[in-house]
């Protein structure tokens, strides 16, 4: 996981080769003047999803991995709090292929297992990225926000 200002994005372009995209992509778009939902960057290898996300408190938060994409999280109306833990130590539970996603325990993060290591607040102006290796709990928010989901494959060579 990586959290840091959008500003500081390009610093970060070695660690994926479709980053460099990415950071383009970031300096020429208004993310806030994108409509909700999905739009194509790169194909089917990196595409934003816009969402606008309702009141959701830790309580109803729900950990998610993916295996085949990394998500760049970007909030722009309001921040949000995120939970974070190693998707190692998450119970296991069943992987979606055509969403690319694990949703673990639907009481998380209530359950012993699934609390979280790590919570912190992430503001407009602000990114996450988060691996394959990284369980979150996203969205987490008192008066709910507009946020994107920048999502790029992991390995371009899969």
């Amino acid at each position: 996981m990586i959290i840091d200002s959008l500003e500081a994005f390009d610093r970060y372009a070695g660690l994926n080769p479709l980053f460099p995209v990415v950071a383009d992509f970031l300096r020429r778009t208004n993310l806030s003047a994108l409509p909700v939902g999905k739009t194509q960057i790169q194909g089917d290898d990196i595409f934003v999803n816009v969402q606008e996300a309702p009141v959701k408190s830790r309580e109803e938060a729900r950990f998610e991995t993916h295996r085949r994409m990394i998500d760049i999280q970007i909030p722009f109306t309001d921040e949000e709090e995120h939970g974070w833990t190693p998707a190692s130590q998450l119970p296991m539970a069943e992987y979606d292929e055509g969403t690319d996603m694990t949703l673990h325990d639907p009481k998380a993060p209530s359950t012993p297992a699934d609390i979280a290591s790590t919570y912190f607040t992430l503001r407009p102006g602000q990114f996450v990225i988060y691996f394959p290796t990284d369980g979150h709990a996203p969205a987490i928010t008192a008066t709910g926000l507009r946020k994107a989901i920048i999502k790029v494959k992991a390995s371009i060579h899969q």
